[in-house]
This record gives C-alpha cells, sequence and structure tokens, in this order.
C-alpha cells in the first residue's frame, strides 16, 4: 500500500492516477459481482428450487437454475421459504451492518453526499449474503441496488486504506457503484452514466466520476463476463433478438400517452413503497423480523395471484426479479394478455414494497423494469387492437415502458436510456424512448425513489468545498465578526446635514439606523448619502429615515458563514448588521465581508495542511 500511495502522490490529480485507481475498483468490484451471482443462483438452487419446485424464469441472456429431477411445485413450501429467507437476512443486517438494509443504492447515496464517502468495511460482505438470501428465497428486489452497494463499500475501503482524502474516496465510492451496475448488468457505458447521474435528481450529473467509473465499468465487466457460460458472455441479458423500430410519426402520440401512464403508475409506486417503508419503520418489533414480515405478505400475494389466475405460472413474475416475465412481455406480450399484465403490474409493486420497504436487501431498479415494461405491453397491446395499422409492434411498448418508468421515479433518464438499449440490444427505438423518459423525468418531478437525492450539486454537502461552503463549515458568524469593533449608529430623527458632517469625520461605510430604543430600524451606506450631496437645499429637511433602507438584509451570530456570503452577494454588500437571535432588533455589530473571505482563507489553508498530513 506504501508504494501505491507514493505512485499517486507523484500522480496527483491526474488521469493516470484515477486510471490506477479505478482499475484496482474494478478488479474488486468485477469479483464481488461475480460471487454475488454464482452465490444467489445456489440460494435458488438449493433453497427455492430444491424445496418449492419452483425457480423464477431467467431472461434469454442468463444461465437457467437447474431443478430437481422429482421437483412438484408447492405454493406454501415457497412462502416458508421466503419466510425464512427474510428472517435470516433481516438477522444478517441488523446484528452486523444495519445500513445494508433497503435497496442499497440510496445508502451509497447519502454516504456520497453526507458521510463523506465512508462506508464500513463489513458492508460489502454483509450485503452480498443478505442480498443473495432475499433474491435467491423469492423477494421482490433487483440486483442493481445490492451491487451498487458492494461495489461502492469496496470503493470506499479501498480509498480508505491508501488513506486518500475525502473527495477521492467519494469518486472511488461512485467509480465502484457504477463498476458493479455496469458489471451485473453486462453494460459498462450505463454502468459508468448511472455512477454520475444517480446522485442528483434534477438532471445533474457528478462529472468527476464519468472517466473513474467508466474505467471500473470496463474493468469489472470484462472480469465478469469471463465468468459467465461463453453463450452468454456477450449477450445482452433479454437477448439479441429484439428489434424494433419506430413506424410512423403518429405512433410518437400513444407513447406520448406511455409517458403519462408511467408517471402516473411510477408516483403509486414511490408513494406506496415510502407509505409502506414508513410502516414497517414504526412497527414496536425487532427490525431483524421485519424483513420476515414483508415476505410472508409478499409471497401470500404472489400466490393468491397465482391461484387466482388459474395457477398459472406467469403470474409468480411478482416474485423474484421478474426478469423472466420481463422477457416474455418483451416478446411475445399477447401471450400474456392486457389484464394479466396489470395485474403483474400492480401486484409487482406491493410485493416490492412489501420486501424492500420491511428492510429486505434488493435493489428498485429490477421491479422498475418489470412494472415499465409490462405497463408498456399492455398498452401497446391496447393501442394495436385500436390502430393495427399505426402499432404494429406492441412489444416495442414493452422496451419504451422500462426505461420510461424508471427515468422518472429514479430520475436518471440519460443513464437510464443508455441501460435500457444495453439490456435489449435493441437502438432502434431512441426516439420514442428520448420522448417517453424525457416525458416522465419531467412529470415525475415532485416524486422520487431515492429519498437521499439531492437536487443540484450545489445542494450537496459534497461540493460545498466548490462553493466555499465545505470549508466554513461549523464556522459561526458569531465566530468571526468583532462585537467590540465601534460602530456609529444613527438616530432616526438625525438631519441630513448632520449625517455628512458625520461622513467627513467616519471611515465607516454602513451606517445603522436606531429608534429611541436603540433598535435598528434601518440602514443605509455613503454611497446612499452622495445622492444628495449636491442638493444642499434639503439638507435641513431630509432626516436619516428618508435616507435609510428599511428592506434590511442582516444575519445573527447562530448563522454559518455560507450563510452570510449569500447575503454578502444576493445584494452586492460589503457588510451586514449582526442581530440578536433572542432580542429581535437588538443590534449586536457589524459583519464584514473582507472577514468572512478571511476566515474562509485561514479554513482553506487549513484543509489543505490536513490533506497533505493525511
Amino acid at each position: 500500500m506504501n508504494k501505491i500511495r507514493e505512485f499517486l502522490e507523484v500522480f496527483g490529480q491526474s488521469s493516470g492516477k484515477w486510471i490506477v485507481l479505478a482499475s484496482m475498483v474494478g478488479v474488486l468490484v468485477g469479483i464481488g459481482a461475480i460471487v454475488f451471482d454464482r452465490l444467489g443462483r445456489v440460494v435458488v438452487r438449493f433453497a427455492m428450487a430444491q424445496f418449492t419446485g419452483y425457480a423464477p424464469m431467467e431472461a434469454a441472456g442468463e444461465e437457467a437454475v437447474m431443478m430437481p429431477a422429482d421437483a412438484v411445485f408447492s405454493p406454501w413450501m415457497l412462502v416458508l421459504v421466503m419466510t425464512l429467507g427474510g428472517l435470516v437476512s433481516g438477522t444478517i443486517v441488523y446484528w452486523f451492518a444495519p445500513e445494508a438494509e433497503g435497496s442499497g443504492a440510496d445508502a451509497v447515496i447519502d454516504a456520497f453526499h453526507n458521510r463523506r464517502g465512508k462506508m464500513r468495511a463489513r458492508i460489502p460482505l454483509v450485503k452480498t449474503i443478505a442480498s443473495a438470501i432475499t433474491l435467491g428465497t423469492g423477494g421482490s428486489g433487483g440486483r442493481e441496488g445490492p451491487i451498487s452497494q458492494i461495489g461502492a463499500g469496496l470503493g470506499s475501503v479501498l480509498a480508505d486504506r491508501l488513506k486518500l482524502s475525502p473527495r477521492d474516496r467519494r469518486i472511488l465510492m461512485a467509480a465502484g457503484m457504477g463498476a458493479g451496475v455496469g458489471a451485473i448488468f453486462r453494460a459498462p457505458l450505463a454502468g459508468a452514466v448511472f455512477a454520475a447521474e444517480i446522485l442528483y435528481s434534477d438532471s445533474d450529473m457528478e462529472a468527476d466520476v464519468i472517466v473513474p467509473s467508466a474505467t471500473a465499468s470496463i474493468v469489472a465487466y470484462s472480469l465478469f463476463t469471463q465468468a459467465l457460460p461463453i453463450e452468454f458472455r456477450y449477450m445482452p441479458l433479454f437477448g439479441d433478438d429484439l428489434h424494433h423500430t419506430l413506424t410512423s410519426p403518429l405512433e410518437l402520440l400513444p407513447y406520448a400517452f406511455l409517458a403519462i401512464a408511467v408517471t402516473i403508475v411510477g408516483v403509486v409506486y414511490v408513494k406506496l413503497f415510502s407509505g409502506t417503508r414508513r410502516r414497517f419503520l414504526e412497527l414496536p418489533l425487532w427490525p431483524h423480523i421485519k424483513p420476515a414480515i414483508g415476505a410472508i405478505m409478499a409471497g401470500l400475494v404472489g400466490i393468491g395471484l397465482f391461484r387466482m389466475v388459474g395457477n398459472n405460472m406467469h403470474a409468480l413474475g411478482v416474485l423474484g426479479t421478474g426478469y423472466g416475465t420481463l422477457q416474455l412481455a418483451l416478446t411475445n406480450a399477447a401471450e400474456l394478455g392486457i389484464p394479466m399484465l396489470l395485474i403483474i403490474v400492480f401486484a409487482k409493486i406491493v410485493t416490492t414494497a412489501l420486501t424492500i420497504g420491511s428492510g429486505g436487501s434488493g435493489g428498485v431498479f429490477g421491479p422498475s423494469m418489470v412494472i415499465g415494461g409490462c405497463l408498456g405491453a399492455a398498452i401497446g397491446l391496447g393501442f394495436q387492437a385500436m390502430f393495427p395499422s399505426v402499432v404494429t409492434q406492441p412489444e416495442a411498448y414493452a422496451v419504451v415502458g422500462t426505461a420510461g418508468f424508471f427515468a422518472g421515479v429514479a430520475r436518471a433518464p440519460i443513464s437510464t436510456i443508455i441501460m435500457v438499449r444495453a439490456l435489449t440490444g435493441d437502438f432502434g427505438l431512441l426516439v420514442p424512448t428520448m420522448l417517453v423518459t424525457t416525458l416522465s423525468f419531467v412529470m415525475c418531478s415532485r416524486w422520487r425513489l431515492y429519498h437521499w437525492q439531492v437536487p443540484t450539486r450545489m445542494d450537496s454537502k459534497a461540493h460545498r468545498g466548490d462553493f466555499i461552503v465545505d470549508v466554513l463549515e461549523g464556522l459561526k458568524v458569531g465566530d468571526v465578526f468583532d462585537p467590540n469593533r465601534k460602530v456609529l449608529l444613527i438616530p432616526e430623527a438625525t438631519t441630513l446635514d448632520e449625517i455628512v458632517h458625520c461622513l467627513a469625520d467616519n471611515q465607516q461605510h454602513y451606517f445603522p439606523v436606531v429608534d429611541k430604543q436603540k433598535r435598528i430600524v434601518g440602514i443605509f451606506s455613503d454611497d446612499d448619502v452622495r445622492t444628495y450631496l449636491y442638493n444642499d437645499s434639503i439638507w435641513r429637511l431630509a432626516v436619516a429615515n428618508d435616507v435609510m433602507t428599511t428592506d434590511l438584509v442582516s444575519v445573527t451570530p447562530e448563522d454559518d458563514l455560507n450563510t452570510a456570503l449569500k447575503r454578502f452577494t444576493s445584494l452586492n454588500l460589503e457588510e451586514l448588521p449582526v442581530i440578536d437571535i433572542d432580542e429581535p432588533g437588538k443590534l449586536l455589530g457589524m459583519l464584514r465581508r473582507k472577514e468572512t473571505i478571511a476566515a474562509y482563507n485561514r479554513r482553506l489553508v487549513e484543509h489543505k495542511q490536513t490533506a497533505e498530513d493525511a
């Protein structure tokens, strides 16, 4: 490690440094993705398939799980296995790493913005085991959340071992997240953009992350694919037979309707997911058993649906990842039919909310693809029935629906477009995909699936250094301004003539105006007075009350210097009154802009010295 640190010190912040670091992260994450994938398959084979006689259908680009020769499906055994899986997973998580519960991606976003990129070294291991158990025993979730947290944890741990700065640790953590997504979905470009985009909700992007994340994704993807059977190594997850095109400009109207539909269903998804999570948090029970409660409820929903539709195995797509059901929606939607597709859409929302909202370990991207894809397929079939000459490929709507749905609720339109193109290998639907994702992104602006996303880089604590805030973090106005510095106060009845003579004998630039109780009622600057200098006829008529502005821009001793800087710059002021927070109107002194900048420079030097010592 010492040799590596010496190498990095030579390269500083150059691209060479990030190529080396990101490649190291890529190797770790590639191995982690292989372990996670294989462990999940082992759990499916020896927990679900062995005891329930059922294994979820896989996507076309995935290796099917071998079933026992004497397998007989037992619905109630499936519920039991899911319940035990939730109990074991919850116990592991809450005993060893409670922050590994839930989807995982949201925890990574929180660590990036609020925790200086720090994640405990045990998280990747705990998340790997818990997620493999949750998903392998039929929990409704996806793989992107767990692998995001696994990859991010490996990147954070590597940064800690190399004693990198918080900024570098955040970048490596995000690169690990992108590498995990790029590897598990065999979409390295999508993983790189996902890591940069998913952190923000208002179409902002973490530009510093893209190159390291792309490098790490390439390495992780290369390692992961070599562990797959040769026939699946370079095949898109949902096969390479999906080839659709936009047949007519008129077809953009049904796609616009699809955007409205995915927005409405997306809002339902977000609200139900958030509400379920809140209810489980409020339950007065040990958190270890809550995932088991969610699992048994999700299992009962799945089995109830299975019975309701006449023991149709397609209904069980509401459990597990659901990729097999989505595969059918993408290739032969008519086999499922509109009623079954819509039932799966809303049942999948419920089972995902129960599984992950209760604390189960799984992602939300996979279920979002199933929900969006099945909804799109249902709408495609509906429009085909009404306008068969315009809508000739209802499965195309399933492809576009997978992108549009997640783009809206996850606030990540660009990476989602790239991701779905990579997963399906279908590049003929770029225009309708862009239309639907853009519309759903705009219409879903008030709702988001990831709680810890912030609107833009300006709102992230991770970038307070870029905008002076981080350097001033912890500094209060009361630490900087001098309460003992004499400030000339102007009574509000003082004539302009007296004010002019005061200015001639005083170096002060801003003059607080006070009433008889010495409470500040306004303020004026020497520039305000200069406008009257060539009109001495009103010197004895005008008073301070006529010159001052009552629209006070002030601070309190408890305000931080970031707040003060924003108020300085809002009106280009050089000084601000400091008002007592407990006695409004009581002036404590004046804060100067140059004092704030001096404090900033001192803190910046301290931060640089700390970084050099690290």
